[in-house]
């Protein structure tokens, strides 16, 4: 869940500032505050950007730990190797 810290973090970054349940108290006195517009639009776009990258999650969980594969490459050669991990890539392709 993106929460209006990540958003923060993300449009002022190093930035000084408290937030208390949902209040926020600007403390930076280099940089601007953001708007309340501008911080959720980021949530929203830090929450699409999330989405787009589920792909890359699923996969991770799905591809077999590094000596798996060092175990299939030697076993099996490169082929099976990449077809391991292909299998793995069409099973959760790229949007």
């Amino acid at each position: 869940m993106i929460t209006k810290v990540n958003a923060l973090e993300s449009l002022v970054p190093g930035s000084q500032w408290t937030l208390r349940g949902d209040e926020l108290e600007w403390l930076d006195t280099e940089q601007t505050r953001p708007t309340d517009a501008e911080i959720a639009a980021e949530i929203t776009r830090l929450e699409a950007d999330y989405a787009a990258k589920q792909y890359q999650r699923d996969r991770a969980a799905a591809y077999p730990s590094y000596a798996d594969q060092f175990d299939l490459l030697y076993h099996g050669g490169y082929d099976a190797w990449n077809a391991a991990l292909d299998a793995i890539k069409q099973e959760y392709p790229k949007p």
